[in-house]
């Protein structure tokens, strides 16, 4: 008999997300967390009526929550690392015989 430990994400008595490991189940629920201050934060705009759409962009934007950082400057993107360049071996000229 096997024992399987399972960390649930649980929001509102709703079963969200079920984990094998706890910094996931814990990454997740601060992403929730996020979308949900995103909700309100789009819910105080005119510019989405629709309560399903305020959803759905507030947990895109939470799920890319490292790319709206670089959008809005509060993070800067890593610079990218150089590729190494490979020196071309150049033959010497090959002399004309005589």
């Amino acid at each position: 008999m096997a024992v399987i430990v399972k960390y649930v994400v649980e929001r509102n008595g709703e079963e969200k997300m079920t984990f094998t490991s706890k910094a996931e189940a814990d990454a997740y629920d601060k992403m929730l967390d996020m979308a949900d201050e995103m909700f309100e934060l789009l819910s105080k705009s005119d510019l989405l009526e629709d309560e399903g759409k305020q959803e759905e962009l507030a947990l895109f934007l939470a799920k890319n929550k490292e790319e709206v950082l670089f959008a809005l400057g509060a993070k800067r993107k890593p610079a990218p690392k150089k590729a190494k360049k490979i020196e071309a071996v150049e033959d010497a000229p090959e002399e004309d015989a005589a």
